[in-house]
């Protein structure tokens, strides 16, 4: 494939220049092959034997190869004619007599020289599927359709991870009559998974723009368009090699070249033509949608980090475009595209930018600069365009529900303004956005500004920052000597990262720093390694790949300089050459195993295990480290109780905070929680370490589980009996780690832990959580959380606690509540609030007009104190029934999905209309009439409460957790 130039996109294009060539073919075939393969190659000596060794294997034998060389100028040629030579009969060699700067031209001189009756197309850095000829050529035969399309895989070559391209749109085998059936596929326009009839081709006249960047998408759109059938296969075909750094550079340089984004415009002009010829003008809108979410999104991703003249042209070249473009597009578009899309269309330079920093993609760091705004009780982006009506419909982002993340889940990112020298003391000034202005004097927010090494994070130096609040922007400020902060060793520690922490009350952000390039400069700090100036004298500040600020050792002083001079001449000598490059390799070589699972686990497995247990540690996690919260909690605040001794290890999925201060607390699938769990004596959770971690036999896995079974669970739930016979020997496997596993209900013993076949000890004590339902719990942390919930006047509280639904996951606004809330409000809001709390996987985001009677309870850890300080409970299928009959309180199962959840989709052990200890209502109406009546419901179902108590909680007796401390942590206590 050509060497990814200025303009490429996703290094799928190339050069600028185009000049018709002649060329020479070599070797050729006497029978006519099913399949061509028509490779493209520019300077790629190192990978193209790889790209076409793919083809030669291929288990359909009957095939030919097509290399088309545009023109490479280094060992290409000599590789490929030495596979000439090997297979004559099968490989053919194509060179360009001048390089013709795009991928058109050596794809139009392949396939005029094709004679196979299938034609596909690979890059040199690419592979194919073994079997990818055989399974596209099979289906095309079947189906009779013009073009195939199979499963494209991005492969990081850096990391080894695999993901599918567009995955949606290659689920299943169909046949589409037309590009109608299935407008999506106008997002797929690469042209590299796809296998084309040759008379197809010919017929239509397809053939690649030669003069123009991105002529895959034009090409790509004619044969949809043209293709009388479109056939779809899931099967693997294609593997796209991705090269992290070189995409980087591509991705940069494409921003920067105003060229790039203008033939994109007009090959995109083009499409719109081919639209209308091919009287398909109802395809327009998926086009449009298309171009804002991809097309543009590419051009004038990370646009702030741009020169201002810069941001000014490539948005001032897609505003003619974009004004042409349907309302509807930018409402049916993805947010954050949309946004960008429509700000660009207004000229709103910096608005454009602020969307473009917070939705960057790998590896940069994504930060939110904006100034949001609320207005009519919903969040806006800006304070701009609301006097349009489509631009208040597109920059209304309520349902990201920013307003109510925290401020660890925001993004933040903060700028370096300033950096000032006054003799040994350096100033550095910046600033970030206040989100609403919920940083506040009042809350007395605190930071510091972080050094640490960036490859083992274990040098860290920290000084105190003064803030400066306003409603709109926090400044901040520090002052330091840096020689007598930074104390780096030398040579082995040569990168830092610098961050800004943010606290505020129980809440904390770590915020990465960007600044401009002068300012980025200007960031020199004298520094004194532990190893003697001599190794270096200073760090320079420098910005990452992803984007953002930190700092590297170097030499600015005669004595560094002096130092740093010999070690690179030691370096120069061609001893000191093989021994740096070969020490280079093996460490990028150990950074990149070191981050793959296989490495982990393998390390988990040989070392980790091999290792001795260290007596008394207990490494706790709740709900997959997203939460402190339930039974583990509950056992870890018992031990701590009773004054057992003990080391307490924590599990946080994403961000400490709201996680134990007096406990370590290690990042789920961390290095440091590998061995945690490979050394811990004592494992206790209650959902499910990683299923491909081992519990050796000396530790005892405790499994509290997190709730009683009204759905059908484990083995006894269709998905799961629809599984492979691999998955479900892997989820038993997952399963039989447990050695002991609590239950608070023969009903439990019944359902849960047969249908989860668990062949682990039951403990018959109940479950630790529900222990403070039983006893009163922590008075203390109740009236605490009412009053950071504004629940201090008087008001009747209400929680509203639903299921999971899978669908609620991917879904943008999460939980959609399945009642009227403004209705709730209106009858009810002078007189309740109605607490909304999620399940935990799932999101959901509260327009701040609702703020009086209504909140948003989702980044409370631990469900506990919810129920505690509710009046009723509003839930369906959730387990949290079983626990809040505890408290003999209202409770209204709103199930208007019944029939197709418990009959169809999940199923169910009981029927919940005739034991449910409260009423049953399906429409929002008869919600809020049970709500009415929240006196009478107390009382109609009061027998019923006690019933479902007895049935499914005969075990919660408020001593669960000690049962289990007394059982396995006092001394003299049984294991198992």
């Amino acid at each position: 494939m050509h060497t990814p130039p200025p303009g490429c996109d996703d290094g799928r294009e190339s050069f600028e220049l185009s000049e018709r060539t002649t060329s020479t073919v070599t070797s050729p075939q006497p029978r006519p092959p099913d399949v061509t393969v028509v490779v493209i190659v520019y300077n790629d000596a190192a990978r193209i034997e790889t790209a076409v060794r793919s083809v030669l294997n291929q288990s359909l034998r009957s095939h030919e190869v097509i290399v088309c060389d545009d023109h490479s100028t280094d060992g290409t040629q000599a590789v490929v004619e030495r596979l000439v030579a090997e297979h004559p009969d099968v490989v053919r060699y194509i060179r360009l007599e001048a390089n013709s700067g795009h991928c058109g031209a050596p794809r139009n001189r392949g396939v005029a020289a094709a004679r196979g009756r299938f034609i596909m197309f690979l890059d040199s850095d690419d592979t194919l599927d073994q079997h990818a000829c055989r399974n596209m050529v099979a289906m095309a035969e079947q189906s009779h359709a013009d073009m195939v399309i199979g499963r494209c895989v991005r492969h990081d070559v850096a990391t080894g991870k695999e993901t599918s391209w567009m995955p949606w749109l290659v689920q299943r085998k169909v046949v589409y009559e037309s590009l109608h059936d299935q407008p999506e596929l106008l997002y797929d326009v690469l042209s590299t998974n796809k296998l084309y009839r040759h008379d197809f081709l010919t017929r239509e006249n397809l053939v690649f723009l030669e003069d123009r960047l991105y002529e895959d998408n034009l090409f790509s759109a004619h044969a949809y368009l043209a293709a009388k059938k479109i056939a779809i296969i899931p099967q693997h075909i294609y593997t796209w090699n991705i090269e992290r750094k070189a995409a980087n550079l591509s991705i940069t340089r494409r921003a920067a070249d105003i060229r790039n984004i203008t033939d994109r415009i007009i090959v995109t002009r083009k499409i719109d033509d081919l639209l209308t010829k091919h009287d398909a003008g109802d395809l327009r809108l998926q086009k449009d949608i298309r171009f804002i979410e991809n097309d543009l999104r590419v051009h004038l991703a990370r646009l702030g980090t741009l020169p201002e003249e810069n941001q000014r042209a490539l948005v001032d070249a897609a505003r003619p475009y974009l004004e042409t473009l349907q309302p509807e597009a930018f409402l049916q578009a993805k947010p954050l595209p949309a946004m960008a899309a429509y700000l660009a269309r207004q000229g709103d330079y910096h608005g454009v930018a602020t969307v473009h920093d917070y939705m960057v993609g790998k590896p940069f760091q994504p930060h939110l600069t904006a100034d949001l705004v609320v207005h009519d009780g919903r969040v806006y982006w800006s304070d701009r365009h609301l006097d349009d009506e489509l631009g208040r419909a597109v920059l209304d982002v309520t349902e990201l529900g920013l307003q109510d993340r925290p401020l660890s889940k925001l993004r933040l990112g903060g700028r370096i303004d300033s950096v000032h020298r006054d003799g040994d003391l350096v100033t550095i000034a910046g600033s970030f956005v206040n989100p609403l202005g919920r940083i506040t004097v009042e809350s007395a927010p605190k930071a510091q500004l972080v050094f640490s090494e960036r490859r083992s994070k274990r040098r860290v130096f920290k000084t105190k920052a003064q803030l400066v609040v306003d409603e709109q922007r926090v400044g901040w400020t520090v002052t330091f000597e840096p020689e007598r902060l930074l104390r780096p060793v030398g040579l082995i520690d040569p990168n830092y990262s610098v961050r800004l922490h943010l606290a505020v009350g129980t809440d904390s952000a770590d915020l990465a720093l960007f600044a401009e390039d002068e300012v980025t400069e200007a960031l020199r700090l004298p520094a004194r390694p532990k190893l003697t100036r001599l190794t270096a004298d200073l760090l320079q500040g420098y910005r990452t790949d992803s984007g953002n600020v930190a700092l590297r050792l170097d030499a600015d002083g005669s004595a560094a300089k002096l130092g740093t001079a010999a070690i690179s001449g030691v370096r120069n000598t061609s001893i000191g050459s093989r021994a740096w490059e070969r020490a280079a390799e093996l460490q990028t070589s150990l950074r990149q195993r070191r981050n793959k699972r296989a490495t982990k686990l393998s390390w988990y497995e040989n070392v980790f295990l091999k290792m001795p247990v260290k007596k008394g540690t207990v490494v706790f996690e709740s709900h997959m480290g997203k939460q402190f919260s339930d039974s583990p909690r509950a056992i870890y605040e018992e031990m701590k109780r009773q004054g057992i001794k003990f080391t307490p290890i924590w599990v946080y999925a994403t961000h400490p905070t709201g996680f134990p201060s007096d406990a370590k607390l290690v990042q789920r699938n961390s290095w440091a929680y590998l061995q945690a769990l490979g050394q811990a004596e004592f494992w206790i959770d209650n959902q499910g370490f990683p299923h491909d971690l081992r519990k050796r036999p000396e530790t005892t896995y405790i499994q509290t589980w997190h709730g009683s079974a009204f759905k059908k669970m484990g083995f006894d739930e269709a998905t799961i009996k629809a599984q492979t016979e691999q998955s479900q020997q892997r989820l038993q496997r997952a399963i039989d780690r447990f050695d002991v596993f609590l239950v608070r209900s023969e009903h439990d013993e019944r359902t849960l832990t047969q249908g989860m076949r668990v062949g682990a000890e039951l403990l018959r004590v109940g479950y630790p959580r529900n222990d403070a339902l039983v006893n009163g719990g922590n008075e203390a942390e109740v009236a605490k959380l009412r009053k950071s919930l504004g629940l201090t006047d008087g008001r009747k509280v209400v929680l509203y606690a639903p299921t999971f639904r899978p669908e609620e996951v991917n879904r943008k606004s999460g939980l959609q509540l399945p009642f009227d809330l403004d209705e709730f409000v209106h009858r009810f809001g002078d007189d309740a609030v109605l607490l909304v709390r999620p399940h935990y996987l799932v999101s959901f985001a509260l327009p701040p007009a609702y703020g009086h009677s209504v909140r948003n309870v989702a980044n409370v850890h631990d469900v506990t104190p919810l129920m505690q300080i509710s009046d009723a409970l509003i839930t369906d299928y959730s387990s949290l029934m079983f626990d809040y009959s505890l408290l003999d309180r209202p409770m209204i199962f709103h199930v208007p999905d019944y029939d197709d959840y418990v009959g169809s989709s999940r199923g169910s052990y009981f029927d919940l209309g005739s034991i449910a200890p409260g009423p049953l209502t399906r429409t929002s109406e008869e919600l809020i009439a049970a709500l009415s009546d929240l006196d009478g419901n107390a009382s109609a179902y009061a027998g019923k409460r006690r019933e479902f108590v007895a049935q499914y909680g005969e075990f919660d007796t408020g001593q669960a957790a000690k049962a289990v401390v007394d059982r396995f942590f006092r001394s003299g206590a049984r294991r198992g």
